[in-house]
């Protein structure tokens, strides 16, 4: 499916719901989306959030975006998909395609925020980098420490790190204190720290053309 697919109104729907969008995203994106939504003024535009643990298990995303996206065609006119690819392999684009549906292009969040362009253009020289972004400078601890059993067992660390040479802080803010946490977490992984402040990147435009 095209990523710039356009988004499918679904029933025939009347009054002001018919001008409503719904936008189904990843909670790790909440406060981002959310905050471009409040700055937009866009009170036709809805925001609703998968839990952000799915990316732990990502084969299963594209059936929790399809059970979200039929959810909401009864009360929304448009839905939106607020995912990239994220690690299903072409699988929730098929989703996509299944419901006539938008996603945000991108084969993930550290690409979008970057900017697609971009990212491709310096992919290639930085497969041995591990990033972070807000939310996972944020959630260190509880998305990436625990969920691997670091926790309990940090002689896995090579296991799953071994390979990385650096990390790489994928800022949305300029924010002190999760510089210092995300330096932390390269300190607690091995990795030599860079910081590169990208903001929204092509979430921005994604969102305000909901509206």
């Amino acid at each position: 499916m095209p990523d710039t697919a356009p988004g499918r109104r679904g029933p025939d729907l009347s009054g002001a719901a018919a001008e409503r969008t719904l936008i189904i995203a990843c909670g790790a994106l909440a406060r981002e989306i959310g905050g471009i939504i409040g700055r937009g003024a866009m009170g036709h535009v809805a925001l609703k959030c998968l839990p952000a643990s799915l990316h732990n298990t990502p084969d299963r995303i594209p059936d929790a975006v399809r059970e979200a996206v039929i959810q909401a065609r009864d009360t929304y006119g448009r839905v939106l998909v607020g995912y990239a690819d994220c690690g299903t392999g072409g699988a929730l684009d098929k989703v996509c395609a299944e419901l006539d549906v938008e996603r945000i292009p991108g084969p993930h969040c550290y690409s979008f925020f970057t900017g697609n362009a971009d990212f491709a253009k310096q992919a290639e020289d930085e497969f041995t980098s591990f990033y972070l972004t807000d939310f996972l400078a944020r959630q260190f601890d509880t998305i990436v420490i625990r969920s691997l059993g670091l926790d309990r067992h940090p002689e896995l660390r090579d296991d799953y790190f071994g390979h990385y040479e650096k990390l790489v802080y994928l800022a949305q803010t300029d924010d002190p204190e999760l510089t210092a946490k995300a330096e932390a977490a390269a300190v607690r992984l091995g990795l030599a720290f860079e910081r590169r402040q990208v903001g929204l990147g092509d979430l921005t435009a994604f969102v305000e053309d909901a509206g």
